[in-house]
């Protein structure tokens, strides 16, 4: 049996990731800081290994054969992202393991393109997609050298799974027990999202299909290329009635930005949230066959009711 580690397992990807990987049948080992897991996690191992500390991460992760890097700190803390990635390079080297990898659309930068394919050059105009684009360079790097095998995977904005820290609970849903939907930007424009559910189903499907892979691959992961209106619509139908759109107050958040960190932070990326993108592939369909794909309304339905968001029909039955 595939043996695979899961790390950031408290995470909402982690999570979600973990839980496909487990009814797939692989053998996972939850890798957290204090060893502890979510009760979600039934079927898994629970481990001890702390990201930031190396022997530490190559202790935790012995003897697997493919590693999960779903490590993401939070926004003001970013600075951790490179040092985090070269301790998991250096334990999957040690291991002999693969690494998979969420990529995301940070790397390509403002402007933004229209659509993003597999061919798109990068292009970072913030400090968030320059971290990015050092963390791909050295996975590529080490792939090139024949030391770590690395299949990345990327996505949009995140929805779907337990837990908070996406922009669909904190901002799109936030005040929908009050009758409002809150859109970040404009609301007819599209704007790529997954689906967490699905994104996870992906990646079981290249771990499935590594004969297909080479030594370093970047794929596309196609989600919901969707607007907010069509979310906002899709919202209606699960709750059972109409909603009024209110707009994310930016100026607020861009007043504080010089006082409020996380503010800050925020502001330096809000231009995701005021270009059109969208993620297409040409390559994912080939490796994997039919891309996971929940419909928008069953998605959204079952994402409010992971945040405790009450549905007329329940998730199991949205259309």
């Amino acid at each position: 049996m595939t043996k695979i580690a899961i790390l950031g397992a408290n995470g909402r990807l982690g999570r979600v990731v973990a839980r496909a990987f487990i009814d797939a049948g692989f053998d996972i080992r939850a890798v957290t800081r204090t060893g502890k897991m979510p009760a979600e996690l039934k079927g898994a191992t629970a481990v001890a290994g702390d990201a930031l500390d190396r022997q530490s991460l190559i202790q935790a992760t012995e003897g697997v054969d493919i590693i999960f890097n779903g490590l993401n700190p939070i926004y003001t803390d970013w600075g951790k992202c490179l040092p985090m990635a070269q301790n998991v390079m250096a334990a999957c080297h040690a291991n002999g393991a693969l690494h998979l990898f969420p990529g995301t659309v940070y790397n390509y930068g403002s402007p933004m393109p229209a659509v993003i394919t597999e061919d798109t050059p990068f292009h970072p105009t913030t400090e968030k997609g320059r971290i990015r684009c050092a963390m791909e360079d050295l996975f590529r790097r080490e792939a090139e050298a024949g030391r770590v095998r690395t299949i990345l995977l990327r996505a949009g904005d995140f929805f779907g799974g337990t837990g908070s820290g996406s922009w669909f609970d904190l901002i799109v849903a936030a005040k929908i027990n009050k009758g409002t939907y809150t859109a970040p930007g404009p609301a007819d424009l599209v704007h790529e999202w997954a689906y967490l559910p699905d994104f996870a189903v992906g990646f079981v499907a290249l771990a499935r299909n590594l004969d297909k892979l080479g030594f370093y691959e970047a794929l596309n992961f196609p989600g919901h290329a969707v607007t907010d209106l069509q979310i906002k619509a899709a919202v209606e139908k699960a709750v059972g009635h109409q909603l009024k759109m209110a707009a994310m107050p930016w100026w607020v958040l861009r007043a504080g930005s010089p006082f409020v960190a996380m503010w800050r932070e925020i502001v330096s990326m809000s231009y995701l949230r005021f270009q059109p993108h969208r993620l297409a592939s040409t390559r994912l369909e080939g490796v994997i066959g039919e891309i996971p794909h929940t419909p928008l309304d069953r998605a959204v339905a079952e994402a409010l009711e992971d945040v405790g968001i009450a549905t007329v029909n329940g998730a199991a039955e949205a259309a």
